[in-house]
């Protein structure tokens, strides 16, 4: 029999108030595309932290290649042929591409000719990037492509993946697979994390799931359905979201957006063509776009982050906010969850409490005589983490501490429990599990249904299609006229999501 080429046997990790990992078990092949299943918090990403030697055991034994090994950290890991493209992107926002690249290399060696080795390779497997661009002014999907090219640059023998897909559009992910299925093909073994259980059973040939810190079963993908396999992962059974759906039951208008034009904030950035929309409370209005479209800049606008022009390009519940900032917005009731969960969404370094106390003091009260009211805002987080089982050792925890499906839990849950009149999130479950995501878009449903006016920007189609009423494109900066979603077909919204008609249909949506 061939050799595994990673094994790990009886592996152990403890936190205060928390085993990570419980005698966890896993063997990837030769030349295998693996999964690694669970929900946020089940232990996946202490065990491949372990294995990128970013964390060391507590117990238990790593062999590669039929040797024993202690991965000392990253650089070991590299040396040994691993490479890792983390859910959170480990890059420097003012460097360029180029020079991100070259902080991952290890011998100097390597970063001669890098410019011109990174256009050759990010062409060659699909996923081109432009080595002179400067991080920041790049889209989520972009900054992707640098993490796995720089992966790529080092012919790993094992590629780890968590949550490759979550910022990737249905084209730009099935660009993926192709390159992934042939990286296995040449040689390299793929472990593969994903809550898209349906990308999981297309991709990958074995998988290992794990809940609360253990393995609970070793599967074929293939042989599994999706909802087989949420069930194996949250034990527990998940409606279709069809059954959760009510049907809306609109109000007034209570977001109008008139002819909203802006210029790029950069040079890369994407500029805002007289983008218009009503949205009624109680709708839900989803959003659908590649990434790097304009999404960014749609949301900046809308939360107040980008001043939008005339006061009355943005209407919140009849009052003109387009001249405002988020503060106002926020006044007026609108309430925002952006892409970025660190660092935009939240201050990883600040505690959950803090964190509640940034968006929430006006609306939730949080302020006694001009002083932070410390229990109030502390029950408040606790309140969120409870409503929203937020998997946490509680409201004074470092928000860097929690997993990212449960810090996006968090986040949504902080504005949904504001009862805004308006709600505006941006991929609301990116890099959530099954049931995580399922427990966001109730609460957002259940907003809509108390009259909440409620917008949704997701690359995530199946998402757009089961929370929307109606769905619009944004391509090139310009929004196409919303359709209901009875009318709506994928084909259609990937033709322009893809820019086909664009410009004519930013031309319908003021007609």
């Amino acid at each position: 029999m061939t050799t595994p080429l990673l094994q790990l046997r009886g592996i152990v990790k403890q936190f205060p108030g928390c085993l990570a990992n419980d005698h966890v078990d896993l063997t990837i092949g030769q030349n295998q595309i693996h999964a690694l299943l669970g929900e946020n918090g089940a232990g996946k990403s202490t065990l491949v932290k372990i294995i990128y030697g970013v964390m060391k055991p507590d117990e238990g034994e790593i062999i590669w290649q039929g040797e024993h090994v202690s991965i000392q950290n990253p650089a070991h890991a590299r040396r040994l042929g691993v490479g890792m493209v983390f859910q959170h992107f480990s890059l420097f926002e003012a460097l360029t591409v180029a020079d991100n690249i070259a902080l991952g290399l290890n011998d100097a060696k390597d970063r001669i000719g890098l410019r011109e080795r990174i256009i050759t390779v990010s062409k060659s497997y699909g996923l081109p990037v432009d080595p002179d661009r400067r991080v920041h002014d790049l889209s989520v999907g972009e900054r992707q492509r640098i993490e796995i090219v720089r992966c790529l640059l080092q012919n790993p023998k094992l590629l780890i993946m968590d949550e490759p897909t979550s910022v990737l559009t249905p084209q730009e992910a099935e660009t993926l697979f192709v390159t992934l299925r042939r990286l296995a093909s040449e040689g390299c073994s793929i472990l593969y994390i994903s809550h898209k259980l349906e990308e999981v059973r297309a991709l990958c040939e074995e998988s290992t799931i794990m809940r609360l810190g253990r393995v609970v079963a070793h599967v074929k993908p293939k042989e599994k359905t999706a909802r087989e396999l949420a069930g194996i992962m949250i034990s527990a059974d998940l409606k279709p979201a069809s059954e959760r759906r009510p049907p809306p039951e609109t109000g007034k208008i209570r977001l109008k957006i008139d002819k909203l034009t802006l210029r790029a904030p950069s040079e890369f950035g994407t500029a805002l063509k007289e983008i218009s929309l009503d949205v009624r409370g109680g709708e839900i209005v989803g959003i659908a776009g590649i990434a790097g479209n304009g999404q960014g800049e749609l949301m900046d606008a809308l939360s107040g982050e980008m001043p939008a022009g005339r006061p009355e390009t943005i209407i919140i519940d009849d009052v003109a906010a387009g001249h405002l900032g988020p503060y106002e917005r926020r006044k007026l009731g609108g309430c925002f969850v952006p892409e970025e969960r660190n660092g935009h969404g939240a201050v990883t370094t600040m505690s959950l409490s803090e964190n509640a106390f940034l968006s929430a003091h006006l609306r939730g009260a949080l302020v006694k005589l001009g002083l932070i009211d410390s229990p109030k805002t502390t029950d408040f987080a606790a309140g969120v983490i409870k409503q929203f089982d937020v998997r946490t050792t509680g409201p004074k925890a470092l928000a860097k501490s929690l997993s990212g499906g449960n810090l996006q839990k968090f986040l949504v849950g902080r504005e949904v429990m504001l009862d805004p009149s308006v709600l505006v999130i941006s991929q609301p479950t990116w890099g959530v599990d099954a049931g995580a995501a399922a427990a966001i878009h109730e609460a957002v449903i259940a907003l809509a249904a108390q009259g909440t006016a409620v917008v949704i920007i997701s690359q995530d189609l199946d998402e757009v299609f089961t929370l929307s009423d109606r769905i619009a494109v944004i391509a090139a900066g310009r929004l196409s006229k919303p359709v209901p979603v009875a009318e709506a077909s994928l084909e259609k919204i990937g033709l322009l999501m893809g820019g086909v008609a664009a410009e004519r249909a930013g031309e319908q949506a003021h007609a």
